[in-house]
């Protein structure tokens, strides 16, 4: 007698049809037909390593760790987040910003309506000789401040390091508080530029949603949350007097946990990156420090001698610069821990024979090429920043030696070589550490990833 399954309506024989053509359509393989997460007998066939369910993606959720595993990370980590807690409360400035010794004025908007040439002493005009100095006459027409809708005229000179404004620019002045109708009350300054920031920042909004989707959401988040803690802790904390490198390690600290687990969830996985970016962070840290002692960089260069004399007061200088580097390196790291972790993870996914020795000699293996563009990523990002600095060493006329070895450039080589060889070293530490964790979970099902 025939079973329920089989009694299915067979297709109407046509002229033509061979016997082979009535013969039952075959059955799905069993090992297709098993869906992930189902436990198997011993007996049945192992699934098909080729078939689409038999392994995991790096977009999907890791599968739920156990009780164990979850308890082994909260004890590595706990004491971790409590320390970064207990220095953001105690370093928080509740001050705010001191007041600068030396005022550069309040903004105000206006907008160029005349540009022209023309003697640099306004009034003396038939006193200016042939051939004399030229500067550039505006008049512009205050578009913000206490003296909005007036005119009022400056003489800017002609010089390379000085913009070159015309009719129609939008332009930012320095208010110094006097008189308001007094053409020597304000300062011309630079460009406004509000409006095309503003559409950069959209357009890289909607490119990061429209590719990301949802996980792009979550990065912007985290994106923001950098920005406060930046804006709102650690500048806040090194202007108020705090230790630099100090406020720095707290404000990467909780940039690195709040990010990290906003942009890629929470799970184990992540958690394992945490470590490995903290362990890198703090290698970076310290190399850095005995570095800088050891070649005497102070830290004083060009922008902190003005910071130094607007607040009136002195800085620790070199902590500054310590400080620059971690934040600097947090954002090349999570990207190394996070894709070494992954890597790991997948593997054990893959083959769940692999013992933590295996598993770290192949991590290692495909974390060397990141480590090739994550350390020239960062070069690169250094050397645009200080570009200008180079170029004015070169013309200088001074020796390659003394070149690299000034403070403007023997500071930027620090920032690259810290942070690389805090970078190499995050590719071992976070495959040990994600090896040794992801080899105390059980073994998961061969060819059975997560939903």
């Amino acid at each position: 007698m025939s079973s329920p399954r089989d009694r299915r309506p067979r297709r109407a024989r046509r002229p033509g049809d061979s016997d082979a053509d009535t013969s039952p359509i075959p059955r799905v393989a069993a090992s297709a037909q098993r869906q992930p997460g189902r436990h198997h007998r011993e007996d049945e066939p192992a699934p098909d390593p080729g078939h689409p369910h038999g392994h995991s993606h790096s977009h999907e959720p890791p599968p739920p760790a156990s009780t164990r595993l979850r308890t082994l990370i909260m004890m590595l980590l706990g004491p971790l987040l409590l320390a970064v807690l207990v220095l953001f409360i105690a370093l928080f400035p509740t001050s705010g910003v001191p007041e600068p010794k030396v005022g550069s004025g309040t903004p105000v908007d206006g907008t160029v309506v005349s540009a022209k040439l023309g003697p640099c002493v306004q009034g003396a005009e038939e006193l200016a000789p042939q051939g004399g100095p030229q500067c550039t006459l505006l008049d512009i027409k205050l578009t913000g401040g206490p003296a909005a809708g007036t005119v009022i005229h400056k003489v800017e000179p002609l010089e390379p390091s000085r913009p070159k404004f015309a009719v129609g620019d939008d332009i930012v002045l320095a208010y110094n508080g006097s008189n308001p109708a007094n053409d020597y009350a304000y300062l011309v300054m630079d460009y406004q530029r509000d409006t095309p920031m503003l559409l950069l920042a959209a357009i890289f909004v909607a490119a990061v949603l429209l590719l990301g989707r949802w996980h792009g959401a979550r990065a912007l988040v985290g994106l923001g949350v950098s920005a406060l803690v930046l804006g709102l802790f650690i500048v806040p904390a090194i202007l108020t007097g705090e230790d630099p490198l100090l406020v720095g390690i707290t404000g990467a600290g909780l940039i690195m946990f709040v990010t990290l687990y906003a942009t890629h969830g929470v799970s184990v996985r992540t958690s394992v990156a945490l470590l490995g970016t903290l362990a890198s962070l703090l290698l970076i840290g310290l190399i850095s420090a005995v570095f800088a002692g050891m070649a005497r960089l102070t830290g004083l260069d060009q922008q902190t001698g003005d910071l130094i004399a607007t607040l009136g007061h002195g800085i620790d200088a070199r902590g500054l610069l310590l400080a620059g580097v971690v934040i600097g390196a947090l954002g090349v790291l999570d990207d190394v821990t996070v894709t070494q972790t992954s890597a790991i993870w997948e593997l054990r996914q893959a083959n769940p024979a692999l013992g933590w020795r295996s598993l770290y000699a192949a991590g290692v293996r495909i974390g060397r090429d990141h480590v090739a563009a994550a350390v020239n990523t960062l070069l690169l990002a250094y050397a645009g920043a200080a570009l200008p600095v180079l170029l004015y060493t070169a013309v200088s006329g001074v020796g390659l030696g003394t070149m690299l070895t000034s403070q403007d450039i023997a500071q930027e080589i620090l920032r690259t070589l810290a942070g690389s060889i805090g970078i190499v070293a995050a590719v071992p530490l976070t495959s040990v550490l994600a090896a040794v964790i992801v080899n105390r979970e059980a073994a998961p099902e061969p060819g059975v990833g997560p939903r």
